[in-house]
């Protein structure tokens, strides 16, 4: 199954802060470029198995129907939920962030 993925708004706001921080406050070009295209990886990926990864371990988080999964190259994940043939993106948080907490 092909899964159609829709960013929220929230997560395209999330999208462009983590690359306006690196172009304009680290002024690292290539960090912004390499983490754009990882974005656009796990996009890819999210598409093809978003029904397939677990759901999040917190509860509160499970009862909503949250999962995620984690770019490949950077300490990024995107937090979903599946509906249908969509996999809905609700948000884009480092890995150290508290993201259950934000969520929940």
């Amino acid at each position: 199954m092909v899964y159609e993925v829709i960013l929220s708004s929230q997560a395209k706001t999330h999208f462009r802060k983590i690359i306006d921080y690196l172009l304009y406050e680290l002024e690292n070009r290539q960090a912004a470029i390499s983490v754009a295209d990882d974005f656009d990886d796990t996009v890819a990926r999210l598409s093809h198995m978003a029904g397939s990864l677990k759901l999040c371990d917190d509860r509160v988080l499970q009862a909503k129907g949250y999962r995620t999964i984690h770019f490949r190259r950077h300490r990024y994940l995107m937090v979903y939920t599946v509906d249908g043939d969509r996999a809905n993106v609700e948000g884009i948080y480092h890995e150290l962030q508290d993201y259950e907490g934000i969520l929940g």
